[in-house]
């Protein structure tokens, strides 16, 4: 069954236009989910909205958006007025400038979707577009409506297609500097620097995503069949708090390096030693 679009429109590039479709490309839908149940009937609940002061409950056709401008003054805006403000959509991916595929710091990168071609009269300019792109190594920055809101997304080759993901504004991402602010500005040499470039190195590989289990949801899943099935559920244990160690030991050991250290070292004192048992006679008969 083909997945279904969650939206249709036109990707459009100078006067060359394309009809495509987005499709959803990460999706949380088939993890575990609960739900919330009335421990005495095992009956579903239902949340209800409540008046903050009055306590009674708010039927939903009461119930409207409000903007705080005081501390507990707000003002109300019907359905109409919130839609006034969503702008017209001519459902154009309308692109404003290529770009380098790594331009972008990817912590403006908000959600994936999969850009394909709406139907085979358009996979003659799809396949234009995309090759164009891939011989060309870039990335295409567009503009749109997508769900209420004027979205800047950037498009990627993808393989045999293309991507596109939605941008974060400028104002939705928060400055580095407050989380990094505390940190230190020292260098590092010496053994210490080469040890980690050493364990970088040896642990060195590509990214496979089959390769990670979402451990979570696979032990939630273990629990809900150990519940259907009546057996008992093992309760786990807090880990012990493991104990501070010294860095360079710590790296030694990451290393495989820690006996291999040691014995170096006693090697190199023993040499040490045995060449200033050697050169004593000789400063004795020099004097």
């Amino acid at each position: 069954m083909a997945p279904r679009a969650n939206w249709k429109g036109f990707l459009k590039i100078a006067e060359v236009s394309c009809p495509v479709a987005l499709y959803t490309a990460a999706s949380t839908s088939e993890r575990i989910a609960f739900h919330t149940l009335n421990r005495a009937t095992g009956n579903r609940v239902r949340r209800q909205f409540i008046d903050s002061d009055t306590g009674k409950p708010v039927d939903r056709e009461d119930q409207v958006k409000g903007y705080e401008v005081g501390s507990g003054e707000y003002i109300m805006l019907d359905p109409e007025e919130v839609a006034s403000a969503v702008p017209d959509s001519d459902k154009t991916l309308s692109v404003s400038t290529f770009i380098g595929c790594g331009d972008i710091d990817d912590v403006y990168f908000d959600k994936p979707y999969y850009l394909a071609p709406a139907d085979r009269h358009a996979e003659e300019a799809y396949i234009l577009i995309r090759e164009g792109m891939r011989k060309k190594k870039v990335a295409a920055l567009a503009q749109t409506v997508l769900f209420r809101r004027v979205r800047t997304v950037l498009i990627r080759v993808h393989g045999t297609g293309l991507i596109a993901t939605t941008l974060n504004f400028d104002y939705e991402v928060r400055s580095a500097k407050d989380a990094f602010n505390d940190v230190p500005d020292f260098k590092l040499k010496g053994e210490m620097l080469e040890l980690a470039e050493h364990i970088i190195k040896t642990k060195r590989g590509k990214f496979d995503p089959r390769e990670f289990d979402d451990r979570y949801d696979a032990a939630l899943a273990e629990v809900v069949k150990a519940k259907i099935e009546g057996r008992k559920i093992e309760v786990r244990k807090e880990p012990k708090e493991e104990k501070v160690v010294d860095l360079m030991a710590a790296l030694r050991e990451s290393a495989g390096l820690s006996g291999q250290k040691t014995a170096k070292r006693a090697s190199a004192k023993s040499k040490t030693k045995a060449t200033q048992a050697k050169a004593a006679p000789a400063r004795r008969k020099a004097s």
